[in-house]
């Protein structure tokens, strides 16, 4: 069974910065690809960020692309999400999710496990 556990979100000014570590256990994901999904209150969710889980492809939504990066440290077996210059309309809850696949997606249902989620929260 993985458990992922999303980590490093709290209250930020706009045009500030966070990094969110999602770290993995009970099985190495260095072959998964994982993603990062937010979901606003009376939203549905929103897919923000993939990465594969073999040379390591990338894809973000149009929303944050050129703001928010997302890397992968396999020896740590955890994923990050560098968010930059953030909005007021960045303000969700922010969940990780592992796929067993390798191929990034940018599909809930793709993905087989989901952490618990970490508040972000910017203030304009």
């Amino acid at each position: 069974q993985v458990q992922l556990v999303e980590s490093g979100g709290r209250l930020v000014q706009a045009g500030g910065s966070l990094r969110l570590s999602c770290a993995a256990s009970g099985r190495t994901l260095s072959t998964y690809a994982m993603g990062w999904f937010r979901q606003a209150p009376g939203k549905e969710p929103e897919f923000v960020a993939s990465i594969s889980g073999d040379i390591g492809s990338t894809y973000y939504s149009d929303s944050v692309k050129g703001r928010f990066t997302i890397s992968r440290d396999n020896a740590k077996n955890t994923v990050y999400l560098q968010m930059n210059n953030l909005k007021p309309e960045d303000t969700a809850v922010y969940y990780c999710a592992a796929r067993i696949s390798s191929l990034l997606s940018t599909v809930t249902q793709d993905y087989n496990y989901w952490g618990q989620g970490t508040q972000v929260t910017v203030s304009s």
